[in-house]
């Protein structure tokens, strides 16, 4: 008896160190491409700061009234490294989000031998779409969240014809990194719930039905996680719930669609 107990236990701990051998072998991939992509964004990271900068510079045109060509502006830093460990974290920043596509093929190639045939046909779908969501969110701060996030900031300043003083923002490079790096990954990761919740939904977790009976409840959650995940302005929260409203209603919609094709598809194989 003891010995069929020994031999158990032996069977389960080889396939736990095989595994953790595989988790070893695409945490080591992950980084490889990591440190690859942020050597890449390092070298080009005062290109990639300045291309970060035209949001304001833009808002600046349009606040100001001054054309863009006449604009003269200046972004400071205060501490001798400060602008070099700005270039850091723009670097591991941008790796990260060029390197997202291979983190998502790395998780899904960790659990696709768990899974089915049919269900990692059904999981690939979900994967490739990862990505581009994320790209998404990425693109929306950019384009629209943080020029709308300048021109309030910008919208401030008040001229010296009031009390004689000039009340003028003063940008900070570290600063204005951490707003754009702290709202590109909340963006990009929030953009990702449509993925959970229809995977949660094809694994027979969560129903569309559900989802859409509890969405005060959503709102309300959204709108918390809005306020806590992103800087404290107004305009930010707001695009960041709004969005993800939107993506929940959308999720729904996918979920019933999704849903009602395997209930069609149980359907014909009953028959």
């Amino acid at each position: 008896m003891a010995e069929i107990e020994h031999d158990e236990v032996e069977a389960s701990r080889a396939p736990l160190i095989e595994h953790l051998i595989e988790l070893r072998s695409r945490l080591v991939v992950i980084m490889g491409f990591l440190l690859v992509g942020f050597i890449g964004c390092f070298i080009f990271s005062e290109t990639l700061y300045q291309w970060l900068l035209l949001p304001y510079r833009d808002a600046a045109s349009i606040v100001r009234g001054v054309p863009v060509e006449e604009l003269d502006l200046t972004a400071n830093f205060f501490a001798p490294l400060e602008f070099f460990f700005v270039r850091l974290k723009l670097s591991l920043v941008g790796s990260v989000i060029i390197i997202f596509p291979v983190i998502a093929w790395q998780i899904y190639g960790f659990v696709a031998p768990g899974l089915y045939k049919n269900e990692r046909g059904a999981f690939a779908p979900f994967l490739a779409m990862s990505p581009v969501l994320f790209g998404v969110g990425v693109s929306f701060v950019y384009f629209l969240v943080l020029p709308m996030v300048m021109r309030f900031s910008l919208g401030q300043e008040q001229s010296a014809e009031l009390v004689g003083t000039r009340i003028e923002l003063l940008l900070n490079v570290s600063d204005y990194m951490n707003l754009i790096t702290t709202l590109m990954l909340v963006f990009g990761i929030s953009f990702q719930m449509p993925v959970f919740l229809m995977l949660l939904a094809k694994a027979g977790i969560l129903k569309a039905k559900t989802l859409l009976k509890g969405w005060r409840f959503a709102v309300v959650g959204i709108a918390l996680f809005a306020a806590f995940a992103t800087p404290p302005d107004p305009i930010s929260q707001i695009m960041l719930g709004g969005a993800l409203l939107l993506l929940y209603f959308i999720s729904i919609g996918g979920m019933h669609l999704m849903q009602s094709s395997d209930d069609r598809a149980d359907d014909t194989q009953e028959d």
